[in-house]
């Protein structure tokens, strides 16, 4: 009986993971588009990033824009994220940007 009222609340866990990452991937590519990267290459990217960084790193890139005059491909973006001093962000994004732009990842 009791593995009965434990489903349905299991069934609303896991949906509700889905819509936290969906949310959270839909966020971090709008910031990777803020930042100056392609619609393309910010979709290819922010999947394996929502995947491998925490909340808190990746509220770090969705500060991240592009300033005015600064160039925006992708190894200008990992440039500029080296600056947040953070090893796992900067191994996650020079690895995204890497596999997304050789057509390796998704």
């Amino acid at each position: 009986m009791r593995l009965l009222l434990l489903a349905p609340a299991a069934v609303v866990a896991l949906l509700s993971a889905g819509c936290v990452q969906t949310i959270a991937e839909g966020r971090v590519q709008s910031a990777l588009v803020d930042a100056g990267l392609s619609e393309s290459n910010a979709d290819c990217m922010a999947g394996r990033m929502v995947d491998r960084l925490t909340i808190d790193q990746l509220r770090k890139l969705e500060a991240m824009k592009a300033r005015k005059g600064e160039p925006t491909d992708l190894a200008s973006y990992v440039r500029r994220v080296r600056n947040i001093g953070d090893a796992e962000v900067i191994t996650v994004t020079a690895s995204s940007a890497a596999l997304c732009a050789t057509g390796l990842a998704r």
